[in-house]
């Protein structure tokens, strides 16, 4: 197979928002089943296009792309060649795992003007961007030119309908506290590792005594960010979606590394910096 078919392989999935590895044989010595320069393509459901040489060799690299693709980090897998692998050739086998870089993923629950600022602020970011609303005059691509899918539905089982995994990102930023708990509940039944809501210290504070009451365990309750956003003191839509991009971007590059936990600050219990029912 021709390296040009597995490479409009991989922008496919690169454009469809689709998880997927490159596997490439570097090194080899002695006889090996496959030389220096072939590839394979792991995609992430485990999926191949293409080989670097079959029997468990292959098995054990399709292994390593899908950790890589979890990890979001490249990483080499070294083979001796012998009949346990499915080779008696007595070779060596160097393989270089790297996952593909695709946009990230961020799905809004709620399409208000904060919703809508941040559609435009995540898509500049490189973002692929879904927003939801159960409100049908908002959730109008007429309205969302940026966004690439536009839902309407109850927000708790808004996130069904979508493609969701260890590497999405979700913000919530609905009209009230009864949709954002909605929101929040059904965000926790995805993989999405983080979860960001708008919001002030007296809402974190009833989310938090709310999920806890309702037996979440408190590794789940930490998937949740509230308020999302760096602190800069942003107080329009516009402000406050900068700010929650760069939350993504630290929380992305830096594996959620120091500087993107700002929902640990204090905020005036009331919240005025992000909470306005009327800026949604």
């Amino acid at each position: 197979m021709s390296d040009h078919v597995l490479y409009r392989e991989l922008i496919r999935l690169s454009e469809a928002g689709m998880p997927a590895a490159l596997a490439t044989v570097v090194e080899t010595s002695g006889s090996s089943p496959r030389k220096a320069g072939a590839k394979m393509l792991v995609r992430h459901d485990g999926t191949t296009l293409g080989t670097v040489g079959g029997g468990r060799v292959e098995l054990e690299t399709v292994t390593a792309a899908l950790e890589a693709i979890r990890e979001g980090k490249p990483r080499t897998v070294a083979f001796i060649l012998t009949e346990e692998h499915g080779h008696v050739c007595g070779g060596r086998l160097l393989v270089y795992v790297e996952p593909a870089a695709s946009r990230p993923r961020l799905i809004i629950a709620g399409a208000g003007h904060i919703g809508k600022a941040l559609v435009r602020a995540a898509s500049f970011a490189g973002y692929r961007v879904a927003v939801a609303d159960d409100r049908p005059g908002y959730a109008d691509r007429e309205q969302l030119l940026d966004a690439d899918e536009v839902l309407t539905g109850e927000y708790d089982g808004v996130f069904a309908g979508l493609s969701v995994d260890g590497a999405t990102a979700i913000v919530i930023a609905t009209t009230g506290f009864e949709k954002d708990f909605a929101a929040v509940r059904g965000a926790l039944r995805t993989p999405a590792p983080f979860i960001g809501l708008i919001g002030s210290a007296r809402k974190r504070e009833a989310l938090l005594r709310t999920l806890t009451d309702e037996g979440y365990p408190p590794g789940e309750i930490d998937r949740v960010t509230i308020p999302v956003g760096v602190a800069i003191g942003a107080e329009t839509p516009e402000e406050i979606a900068v700010s929650i991009v760069a939350q993504l971007i630290g929380q992305r590059r830096l594996h959620g590394g120091s500087g993107t936990a700002s929902g640990r600050r204090e905020l005036p219990a009331d919240g005025g910096l992000q909470a306005a029912a009327a800026a949604r």
